[in-house]
């Protein structure tokens, strides 16, 4: 038995993968951005929140920003081409975001809303349609 690999049909999802790529970067490097101002600045974050307050030792913030900056611009980098890997990383990191940004609702609600938004549709659109970017290859037709 054969399989014939035919060409994705390219949808406007394409872009919204694309569009994800886009996002990954940037947010890699306000992550990088961070972690730098953090390892230079003083030697505590804190953040008040109505009834508590959270302090955080802000060198070990800054390394790990500052990793999570270059994981997140090579992924992006990389999902630009196709690879399944990347596709990998970039759900996995977009669900840590918002996981992450579920923590940050009392601190700041409307743009941890707005960036759960953002990495499902992140999610989703390389879920649903990330093999797109790989031109030429596609999974083969069961269909008789």
């Amino acid at each position: 038995m054969s399989t014939a690999h035919h060409p994705v049909a390219s949808t406007g999802w394409t872009g919204w993968v694309r569009f994800a790529g886009v996002i990954l970067i940037i947010n890699g490097v306000f992550s990088g951005l961070q972690g730098l101002v953090a390892l230079t600045g003083p030697d505590s974050y804190y953040l008040s929140a109505p009834g508590a307050l959270f302090i955080f030792d802000a060198k070990g913030w800054g390394w790990w920003n500052v990793a999570l900056g270059v994981l997140l611009i090579l992924t992006a980098v990389a999902l630009f081409s196709g690879a399944t890997w990347a596709r990998v990383v970039a759900v996995v990191l977009a669900g840590v975001s918002a996981v992450v940004q579920l923590m940050l609702i009392p601190a700041q609600p409307w743009w941890s809303l707005i960036v759960i938004a953002i990495d499902v549709l992140i999610i989703y659109a390389i879920i649903a349609h990330g093999d797109e970017l790989k031109p030429g290859e596609t999974p083969p037709n069961v269909s008789s």
